[in-house]
């Protein structure tokens, strides 16, 4: 499994891919180095990280999943809510 954090904080990558197309060129470069999965997450779990609101989070999560999807990237999402793992698959 290839992770790819779309957050300015995260914990694991100190924010490095926390762009659409930065999160998607690393995306693409993961499932091509042979990760089975593509892990993406739009809110940081680090430690004293603030929730972000829900539309933060699916601003992006959505484009970047949607984009790796389309280039035939098997995709899930991290998230700690229902209503932003409903909407991976639209």
């Amino acid at each position: 499994m290839g992770i790819v954090n779309v957050t300015p904080d995260s914990f694991s990558d100190g924010g490095l891919f926390d762009t659409t197309e930065s999160a998607i060129r690393r995306g693409v470069a993961l499932w091509e180095q042979g990760a089975a999965v593509i892990d993406v997450g739009g809110e940081s779990t680090r430690p004293g990280a603030e929730r972000v609101d829900v539309k933060v989070e699916l601003a992006r999560v959505l484009p970047v999943v949607s984009e790796l999807s389309a280039a035939g990237v098997v995709v899930s999402i991290d998230t700690t809510r229902a209503v932003v793992a409903r909407r991976r698959g639209r």
